[in-house]
């Protein structure tokens, strides 16, 4: 091949060639110069921006609008002074900047929308490399000829064919909407949604819904517009259909599930619920499970058809008053009334022992080892812990009795012995047979 007809070679020629006529100084001038109007104007409408913002970031220029406006001013600063003297760093800065604008988007609402997702951050490190490369070949003037390249190479799904390039222009228009359908969806939830609704639950469902309505419209906007006929997408429908109806009949139910919960806000995040046992709060309600915490710090992953379908003890829906009592044992000797005033008043100087109900101390039964009493009383904070208010109450009616000489018995078994001569002869006869 000649060299003069190699695209890539005369573009790094002409670029070459354009850094020996003398006019780079005014060129990174000019660059320079956007650069610092692009970070002028961030600095000044972005003084007061929130800690998670798209468009500013956390240091002005990792944001979206940097880039977007240093790009805006190098591309009109190109078409502006290249008519006067050849502009090559202005030319390269140009896809460097809109590849440095669509790295910055993703991230930056991957960020908002996914703070925490290992998936996310390896689809930013994806598509920063698959940027990088069209903004290097760019450069270099290789972007026409592989993109002729990429449509040479097709692919024959059924009767139809599609080719290389523009399977990879669907994925790109369909990564770009559904990024802005992301950001869309969390800027409603953040300037609309947590201004107007204060409940978490129906604010988390709101922001759900208008998230996979969003994405949906997007998904079929950006298929329609690479040339995807929509009819098709009928036949998928009907066999998803299908497959709910078999085999993925329980995911379907635990995501209907979730958006029952959070529709009719019978569990709300905060709430102290016990399922199965298992006591604790409502830390999350995702689509398709519920997260609870307990105290003692583990945590349950409940599928939300359980909580639909099963008998669920909410703690925290009309009354957080709960009863607890402390059971204890003392001898028979003992003065009834004088046990009871101490247990009342241990559990009155407890703080957070309601005083109404107020504690009462009640004789529960005749025990074998002693007079077994039950002590009553309500509190209203049972997601601050129940046990340390047992224990408290226990501290205090120990130190009473001990005070007031009531004798706390130790468990007392009788073993009666029938028949003692009998039994002596039998052992002293067993202990001669192993002398033998």
């Amino acid at each position: 091949m000649n060299p003069r007809d190699d695209p890539g070679l005369d573009q790094l020629g002409r670029f070459i060639r354009d850094l020996d006529r003398g006019t780079t100084l005014w060129d990174a001038g000019t660059l320079v110069a956007c650069l610092v109007v692009a970070f002028g104007i961030c600095w000044l409408t972005g003084r007061k921006r929130p800690s998670d913002s798209v468009w500013f970031g956390r240091a002005l220029v990792d944001g979206v609008l940097f880039p977007l406006l240093a790009l805006a001013l190098t591309y009109s600063a190109q078409l502006v002074v290249g008519g006067f003297h050849a502009v090559p760093l202005l030319r390269i800065a140009v896809p460097v900047l809109l590849s440095l604008a669509g790295i910055r988007l993703l991230a930056r609402v991957l960020t908002l929308v996914f703070p925490s997702s290992a998936g996310a951050r390896l689809v930013e490190r994806v598509f920063s490399w698959v940027a990088w490369i069209a903004a290097a070949l760019w450069i270099m003037g290789l972007l026409p000829p592989v993109m002729a390249e990429m449509e040479k190479i097709r692919f024959a799904f059924g009767k139809s064919q599609i080719s290389l390039l523009g399977l990879v222009q669907g994925v790109v228009a369909c990564g770009v909407v559904l990024v802005l359908a992301l950001w869309i969806s969390a800027a409603l939830e953040q300037r609309v949604l947590r201004q107007h609704l204060h409940d978490l639950s129906l604010r988390k469902v709101a922001a759900n819904t208008i998230r996979a309505v969003l994405l949906l419209v997007g998904l079929l906007f950006a298929l329609s517009a690479v040339g995807v006929d929509l009819t098709a997408l009928s036949v998928l429908g009907g066999a998803l259909g299908v497959g709910l109806g078999f085999g993925l009949q329980k995911l379907a139910a635990n995501y209907v599930s979730g958006f029952v919960i959070l529709a009719e806000r019978s569990l709300r995040i905060g709430d102290t619920v016990r399922v199965d046992g298992f006591e604790g709060t409502v830390m999350d309600i995702k689509t398709r499970y519920t997260l609870i915490r307990s105290l003692t710090g583990r945590e349950s992953i409940v599928p939300n058809e359980k909580l639909i379908t099963e008998r669920i003890e909410n703690l925290s829906l009309a009354d957080p008053r709960i009863l607890l009592t402390c059971d204890v044992t003392v001898g028979y000797d003992s003065d009834v009334e004088q046990v009871q005033k101490i247990l009342v008043d241990a559990a009155a100087a407890c703080t957070r022992v309601l005083t109404d109900p107020a504690p009462s101390a009640r004789l529960a039964r005749f025990g074998a080892d002693g007079l077994e009493f039950c002590l009553l009383f309500w509190i209203a904070d049972p997601s601050n812990g129940q046990l340390n208010v047992r224990s408290d109450i226990n501290l205090h009616v120990l130190k009473a009795f001990r005070a007031a000489g009531i004798d706390i018995p130790y468990p007392q078994r009788v073993l009666h012995v029938k028949d003692s001569d009998a039994v002596a002869h039998r052992t002293l006869k067993g202990v001669a047979t192993s002398q033998q």
